[in-house]
């Protein structure tokens, strides 16, 4: 037993009402273990701060804290001074976004911070502390993609938040609502294919090569919701045959999606032909039950102002879109590799 248990009444008491807290969140947690504990954690960190318990208490307060929570509840983990600094942390972060957004406050109960793993929450805390609408924003895309916590850190480096929903498009005046809100919010700008090997002098087969080879990555960094329907994806229009880079299907928009990838820079009449592809789809394969298809160009570089003005030519909802690439191989990087007899001699 500490000193400050001995010696303050209050505090015992408190000590006491967590214990009888943690017992009967351990018992709810039969069935909604992450959702209770992140209550509980929630209502600690509340605790903490509404009691100034630091100042109360004393700088080693934390470490006291655990310790009797420790005796208390014998064998039980998750209340070590780290999980309790982290629960303060947890309430603080998500506190500020609630008062920065008073109308969600009643909605508390069913908020999305009690759906995604105490682990996920520790790494956006960690990055995120002090930016709450990010904060958010990443737990929110984690429910909604069932991101492990290895997914949810790449994503974080990546800067989605300041990516999501900001490619050139003419959605809102070719699409009704929500549906181009909904398409909007799908796009990138730009796109990051980091888990790509390419020479710095890479042609635009290798990239599509290279996507094509990666797609579970591609279709991760695309969003949530895309079937892969194929690449090279052949259409035949009228009497003439086409081949769309690469086809998709949006589950929660249902309806397809057609990907071009360029390895310059945007030109206005990619729009023509990517709006070509977006038609034939939709006369070719898109039943009643889909939405209007989307067409995605994927380009190197682009000029803002041109895109848009290319893009209010085109009735065909079409977004452009760069990408980068941050992990190049340098354009001798073969030349700089041993040949087979250099590594038999070495061996020899």
């Amino acid at each position: 037993m500490t000193q400050l248990i001995k010696t303050d009444k209050a505090y015992a008491s408190w000590i006491e009402e967590l214990s009888q807290r943690y017992r009967k969140s351990q018992i709810k947690a039969a069935t909604h273990v992450n959702s209770e504990m992140l209550r509980f954690y929630w209502s600690l960190g509340k605790d903490i701060v509404t009691l100034h318990a630091e100042s109360r208490w004393g700088d080693k307060f934390i470490a006291s804290l655990s310790a009797d929570l420790r005796l208390k509840l014998s064998g039980v983990k998750g209340l070590s001074e780290t999980s309790i600094e982290y629960a303060k942390r947890f309430y603080l972060l998500y506190n500020k976004y609630l008062t920065i957004h008073p109308q969600l406050v009643g909605e508390l109960q069913n908020n999305a911070i009690w759906r995604i793993p105490w682990g996920h929450h520790r790494y956006i805390i960690d990055k995120f502390f002090n930016e709450p609408e990010k904060a958010m924003f990443y737990v929110q895309k984690t429910l909604e993609n069932g991101w492990s916590r290895n997914v949810l850190l790449n994503f974080m480096d990546t800067n989605l938040y300041e990516r999501q929903g900001k490619a050139v498009s003419n959605f809102k005046a070719a699409l009704p609502a929500p549906q181009s809100d909904l398409a909007q919010e799908m796009t990138k700008d730009p796109y990051t294919f980091d888990f790509l090997a390419l020479t710095e002098g890479y042609r635009e087969k290798e990239l599509k090569d290279a996507l094509e080879a990666n797609i579970r990555d591609f279709l991760l960094e695309l969003g949530t919701g895309f079937a892969y329907m194929g690449r090279e994806y052949r259409i035949v229009i009228g009497q003439t045959e086409k081949f769309i880079d690469m086809l998709f299907y949006n589950l929660n928009l249902r309806c397809y999606v057609v990907v071009e990838v360029k390895t310059g820079r945007f030109e206005s009449e990619y729009i023509g032909q990517l709006g070509t592809y977006v038609s034939a789809v939709n006369h070719l394969l898109k039943k009643d039950i889909d939405n209007p298809t989307l067409g995605l160009l994927i380009c190197k570089s682009k000029d803002n102002v041109l895109a848009q003005y290319a893009l209010e030519s085109s009735s065909q909802p079409i977004g452009v879109s760069e990408y980068e690439l941050s992990q190049l191989y340098p354009v001798d990087f073969r030349s700089s590799l041993p040949s087979i007899e250099d590594i038999e001699n070495e061996l020899k």
